[in-house]
């Protein structure tokens, strides 16, 4: 069987970061960035366990990426995220020159296209990829959430 490595796949490798993140109680987003097809950081968000609200899954990946690659520019790599950035991972984004994002789910109140967020003029930004599997856990998450309260 070959092995067919396309956004699908790495999108599968966040939503397993994302899974993670459930389990710990934190908003499922899962993240990963590659580079040249080979996945060299993989982060949840960990704003909860932290008590940071920085420590968005994006924000760890970036520097998880940049900590591998030894540099703060990611021009060669693709970030997978299970949901739309924010606008602050967008400006982080910005300024860490990723080639490439493709997220999952929209996320139309608080992403970055519907907060006026810019990601670098030349990274390519591919929506919906899995987007239902990726709003299912986000749903999931916030059903129980509210059943425990």
């Amino acid at each position: 069987m070959e092995l067919i490595l396309d956004d699908a796949f790495f999108m599968r490798k966040a939503l397993q970061e994302a899974e993670a993140a459930f389990d710990l109680g934190e908003v499922p987003v899962g993240a990963v960035i590659t580079v040249r097809d080979r996945v060299i950081a993989r982060a949840h968000n960990l704003t909860e366990k932290l008590n940071d609200v920085t420590a968005h899954a994006e924000m760890q990946a970036i520097t998880a990426a940049a900590n591998f690659l030894g540099g703060k520019y990611l021009t060669d790599c693709t970030l997978y995220v299970t949901l739309e950035p924010c606008q602050m991972c967008a400006g982080a984004l910005y300024w860490s020159q990723v080639s490439r994002v493709v997220y999952g789910a929209p996320d139309p109140q608080r992403g970055f296209t519907a907060m006026g967020g810019k990601l670098h003029p030349r990274t390519l930004v591919t929506p919906g990829i899995l987007e239902a599997e990726a709003a299912a856990l986000l749903k999931r998450f916030f059903i129980e959430r509210r059943n425990l309260n």
